[in-house]
C-alpha cells in the first residue's frame, strides 16, 4: 500500500457487534425495570448472562480482534497509550486500545458480579436458579418474628444496586473514552461497531 493511503478493514466479527448492541438494549431495559418489574428484570438479566458466556468463549475462540488476547495488553502498553493519550497523540489501534481493552474486561467482570448478586436476591425472594440453596432459610425466624431471608434479601438488594450503578458509572466513562478517541483519531468508532469497519491508517507509527 502507498504510505499514508487509509482504506477500511474489517475488524469487527458479528458476534461481537451483536453483542455490544444487545447488550447496551438489555442493560438500559434492565436497569429501568429494577424496580418496577421484578420478573421482567430478572429475564432480562438472564439474557445479560446468556450474552456474558457467549462474549466470554468468542474471547477465547473468536475472530483476532475478538479475542482477549488480541486487547488485553501489559503495563507497558497502558503506561504507553495513557502517555500518548495525555500528550493527545495516542497511537492508533485497529482493535481495542490498552485503556479501551482493560475497560472490557472489567465492565465483563462488573456486570458478571451484578448478574450473579441479582441471583442471590431473587433466590431470597424463592425465585430463580439459586432458590433451592436457600429454601431452608424460609422456616428460620428470629426472636422478634422477622425472618432471616428478609434481612439477607436486603444485603443482596443492595449489593446488586451498588454493582449496577458501578457498571453504569463504566458505562459513562466508556462513551467518554470512545468520544475522546474518535476525536483524536477522527474516525466515528460508534459507528465502526456498527459497520464492522475500520479506517487502517498506514502513516508509519503503531498501527495495531
Amino acid at each position: 500500500m502507498t504510505p499514508g493511503v487509509q482504506e477500511q478493514v474489517k475488524v469487527w466479527d458479528i458476534v461481537v457487534r451483536t453483542f455490544h448492541w444487545l447488550l447496551v438494549a438489555l442493560f438500559v431495559l434492565c436497569y429501568i425495570s429494577g424496580d418496577i418489574a421484578d420478573v421482567l428484570h430478572a429475564y432480562l438479566g438472564y439474557g445479560i448472562l446468556l450474552l456474558l458466556g457467549i462474549r466470554v468463549v468468542w474471547g477465547l475462540v473468536g475472530t483476532k480482534h475478538a479475542r482477549f488476547a488480541g486487547f488485553i495488553y501489559g503495563w507497558k502498553r497502558v503506561k504507553e497509550y495513557s502517555a500518548g493519550l495525555m500528550a493527545g497523540r495516542p497511537p492508533h489501534y485497529l482493535g481495542h486500545n490498552p485503556l479501551g481493552g482493560w475497560m472490557i474486561v472489567l465492565l465483563l467482570v462488573s456486570l458478571l458480579l451484578a448478574c450473579w448478586s441479582g441471583l442471590e436476591a431473587y433466590a431470597d425472594q424463592g425465585r430463580g436458579p439459586l432458590a433451592h440453596h436457600d429454601a431452608w432459610l424460609l422456616d428460620v425466624a428470629y426472636a422478634d418474628g422477622e425472618r432471616e431471608e428478609d434481612s439477607e434479601r436486603e444485603l443482596w438488594d443492595e449489593v446488586h444496586e451498588v454493582l449496577a450503578n458501578f457498571v453504569l458509572l463504566l458505562v459513562f466513562v466508556h462513551i467518554a473514552g470512545v468520544l475522546i478517541a474518535s476525536l483524536l483519531h477522527r474516525e466515528n468508532l460508534a459507528r465502526s461497531m456498527w459497520t464492522g469497519y475500520k479506517v487502517d491508517k498506514r502513516d508509519g507509527g503503531g498501527s495495531t
